[in-house]
């Protein structure tokens, strides 16, 4: 696998989102082993946000739900995330709910805190400080190109068609040992996106953002792809390209 020749660099903020079921956390993770990077799930923070507001006895499946208490939970929510990309660790209140968090149960959940712009406002908060405080890091989510880290030194969008992030969720699932039915499936993966799209857009890439469509591509190919994508962004300009010399000829 090739590597951008941004790897002897000090500094380096790698920004990835995407839809759900696009690949963007196991690519992301590849990604950091191989800039020597720390990673950042965000969509983690949001599922611990969300598993934190029913521990406080918020119910989130509620119409009724205080938008403030939301807020206010998220606020309080002591938590503890690692950026280690080979040692995945999501801990609140001294509760490793590293696996807890990605049942269907807080999938479906998740929404209720993602939804709300002013505990996402918290969380970003959250998410740049751990950002700032890493020398390398590659960060994922839906709103990292966007709103935590429009400055990062490359941008990607990673997506897949619907059917495609379908059939990946549902095997991830699986392999977890969660079965679900096909409409739960749809309901986490486009049921969710059609929340989220509400307050941030991940679907479309904003100026200066990289595409890679990893529908047809293996998972190694699409994370050459993303590396691809990082050395177009951040390779210095060549220095073995002479530069244009104008000549003015006097008669």
């Amino acid at each position: 696998m090739n590597t951008p020749e941004t790897t002897d660099r000090n500094h380096l903020v790698i920004a990835l989102d995407g839809p759900s079921g696009s690949g963007k956390s196991s690519v992301s993770k590849q990604v950091a082993r191989a800039l020597s990077a720390s990673y950042l799930d965000t969509g983690a923070m949001y599922r611990a946000a969300a598993w934190w507001a029913q521990y406080t006895g918020l119910d989130l499946s509620s119409d009724e739900v205080d938008p403030e208490a939301v807020t206010r939970a998220v606020e309080q929510m002591p938590l503890v995330i690692s950026t280690d990309p080979d040692h995945e660790r999501v801990v609140v209140a001294d509760s490793d709910i590293t696996e807890e968090i990605r049942s269907p149960d807080i999938s479906s959940l998740v929404s209720a805190v993602a939804t709300n712009r002013d505990a996402r406002a918290l969380l970003v908060g959250r998410q740049r400080q751990l950002i700032d405080q890493s020398e390398r890091i590659v960060a994922e989510g839906r709103d990292i190109t966007t709103v935590v880290a429009p400055d990062a030194h490359a941008r990607i969008l990673l997506t897949a068609s619907e059917q495609v992030r379908l059939a990946r969720r549902g095997a991830q699932l699986n392999e977890a040992g969660s079965a679900v039915t096909p409409t739960e499936l749809a309901a986490q993966v486009a049921g969710r996106d059609a929340k989220d799209s509400t307050v941030v857009d991940f679907m479309t890439p904003a100026e200066g953002v990289a595409l890679v469509d990893s529908s047809a591509l293996t998972f190694e190919e699409t994370v050459q792809a993303v590396l691809e994508a990082i050395e177009a962004q951040t390779a210095p300009p060549r220095s073995d390209v002479a530069p244009t010399r104008t000549e003015i000829h006097h008669d």
